[in-house]
């Protein structure tokens, strides 16, 4: 579990900016070294976040939520910063999250997922950020993660290039010809329900690159922490189809990425099992490898389902921290 004890110097940090004597509390941590604390005050709160230096660097944070906010979506803003320290100030977007209401509330999953997948059909529109590109390279990195910590962890000697030949084939449809802005990890566990209306408040934007729209779409509805049923993420692709005009290259673009980004997660999830000491990750990976399995039978991704087939047998599948005991 992260240490919440407040870093060295967030309560001079505090104090500075007009917060002295607050209360800080626990809030979360993440699968980073960020830290959060919520700020409480008589007659207000706010979010502290601790990105310590050098293993976090908070200005793309900044940056982003900056570039949210004018283009009218709601991000924490900035209400102070020591980017040295590595410590930001944050308005509070409270206590409500997609995750824990769509769980709560099954009647009212589809239309909640329905706003999420709006935003990000509204998000399609817009200019890219300036923000660095996610092209072919950035996907060979990420993917490569699955051989390079998933694989070693079940005992198996991939053939690897073998697997960059195979997402190589693949990638063109992953590239766009007119990108957006991508924020990466768009699913139920940063997205918060915010005042009367349930607006939808972002988290979790810092790494944001100019690539596909269809990423981000991945992200929500093949969530790696909450089951999303097939049903479902098919009435949202359709959906977020009818309001872009978005056809079948979109659709194989869906796909390539929604593989790419599941093999990639389940080669995060075991290095955070085996590098950073937190097992909870590994658990996580069955339901990714059906995400993964399910893109794999899509036509488009022929070349890599035979590396699959070929190098992963079906019972080498899952929790690596299990096979691999």
């Amino acid at each position: 579990m992260a240490d919440m004890t407040p870093p060295a110097g967030a309560g001079a940090f505090l104090s500075a900016h007009g917060w002295a004597g607050a209360d800080v509390q626990p809030l979360a941590g993440d699968a980073s070294f960020r830290r959060y604390f919520r700020v409480v005050a008589p007659d207000r709160s706010a979010v502290l976040m601790d990105a310590p230096p050098p293993h976090e660097d908070p200005r793309p944070f900044v940056v982003m939520a900056e570039w949210l906010a004018r283009h009218d979506l709601l991000a924490p803003a900035i209400l102070a910063a020591d980017l040295d320290q590595g410590l930001v100030l944050l308005t509070d977007l409270g206590d409500i999250r997609f995750r824990e209401t769509v769980d709560a509330a099954a009647d009212d999953e589809t239309n909640l997922y329905a706003a999420a997948v709006d935003l990000l059909a509204g998000l399609s529109r817009r200019p890219a950020a300036d923000v660095p590109p996610y092209d072919r390279a950035v996907l060979h990195r990420e993917a490569d993660l699955l051989t390079e910590w998933y694989c070693p962890a079940v005992g198996i000697v991939p053939d690897r290039a073998g697997y960059r030949a195979a997402w190589d084939a693949v990638f063109d449809h992953a590239l766009a010809d007119a990108p957006v802005t991508v924020l990466r990890d768009y699913h139920a566990e940063n997205l918060m329900l915010v005042g009367p209306d349930r607006r939808l408040g972002l988290l979790d934007f810092q790494d944001a690159l100019a690539g596909h729209p269809a990423y981000d779409l991945v992200s929500l509805l093949q969530d790696a922490r909450r089951t999303v049923d097939p049903a479902l993420e098919a009435a949202m692709l359709e959906r977020y189809r009818a309001a872009t005009g978005a056809g079948e290259a979109f659709m194989a673009a869906y796909h390539v990425l929604g593989a790419q980004r599941n093999a990639k997660i389940v080669g995060i999830f075991t290095r955070l099992w085996q590098r950073d000491s937190k097992p909870r990750y590994a658990a996580l990976c069955p339901r990714v490898w059906d995400y993964l399995e399910r893109d794999l039978a899509q036509p488009v991704l022929a070349p890599v389902r035979a590396w699959f087939d070929a190098n992963i047998p079906a019972e080498r599948r899952g929790d690596p921290l299990v096979i691999g005991a």
